[in-house]
């Protein structure tokens, strides 16, 4: 059990602490490559709306359906996809938007003279925080994804790790610009990733003691939820912003290509 419990939390930690490596990034690499970036973001939105839909919707409402009966099982399957959508779409509207996790921030911007600027200051501390807000309910997914599937959690940890990064650029940026210290800029970034496995610590203390098909067919709903709004809202808008609308098509296309045949090899 314990063994169980270990690799879908190390899963979380290692998603969470992505945004410590795009941190790093931001310290040694002096472009951006966008393209790059726009691809990268896709793919994950790719992995995670494949994942949502033909996995973890489709377990929830299998399960619902085979103790509810088809119609109460399909509203009950359809009320709690909804309810993640609002539950992270109320997350993401707490934050200001003029501090919100996703806003572009280029590593060009690393070169600039750092100057002490205390907005700037509590821009990257409120961005540290905001990501910290939104981390919480993807380390939760995680973690119990996982637990029921090692093989889908590997996938999701993937996917969220890849747009962790440039969340983690997001922090560094402008805290690096406001006091000149990398130090500084990269605590503050891999400590908003923490978020992730306290999440799933949560998730464990909370979920565990009661899980059952029933209960994990609700959570697949939410989490399933959660991950096509970050998916939409957050993920293809930020491709976009990176690089060129195809790239991040191609991006997105390659993400659903590659879960769709890692899941039935795997």
């Amino acid at each position: 059990m314990e063994t169980n419990i270990l690799i879908p939390f190390l899963l979380t930690l290692f998603a969470g602490l992505s945004t410590g490596i795009g941190s790093i990034i931001a310290f040694f690499t002096t472009k951006t490559n966008k393209k790059f970036l726009s691809y990268s973001l896709g793919f994950s939105a790719g992995v995670m709306i494949y994942i949502s839909f033909v996995e973890l919707f489709a377990s929830s409402k299998e399960i619902l359906i085979m103790e509810f009966g088809e119609k109460l099982g399909m509203i009950q399957n359809i009320t709690f996809f909804f309810a993640g959508v609002l539950l992270i779409g109320i997350i993401d509207k707490l934050v200001p938007s003029s501090e919100n996790p996703h806003e572009i921030r280029s590593l060009e911007s690393m070169n600039k003279t750092p100057k002490k600027d205390a907005k700037l200051m509590r821009t990257g501390v409120m961005t540290a925080l905001a990501i910290g807000i939104h981390n919480f309910p993807e380390g939760m997914a995680t973690f119990v994804a996982a637990i029921q599937n090692p093989a889908l959690g590997v996938a999701i940890a993937v996917a969220v790790a890849i747009h962790n990064i440039p969340e983690g650029i997001a922090v560094s940026v402008p805290i690096y610009q406001a006091t000149g210290s990398k130090k500084k800029a990269f605590k503050l970034s891999f400590l908003s990733g923490l978020a992730e496995p306290i999440g799933a610590i949560i998730a464990y203390l909370i979920l565990m003691p009661f899980l059952s098909p029933i209960l994990l067919a609700y959570v697949f709903a939410v989490v399933a939820g959660i991950m096509v709004y970050i998916s939409l809202d957050e993920l293809l808008p930020a491709a976009r912003e990176y690089g060129e609308h195809h790239v991040s098509i191609y991006g997105l296309i390659s993400g659903m290509a590659v879960m769709a045949i890692s899941l039935i090899i795997l």
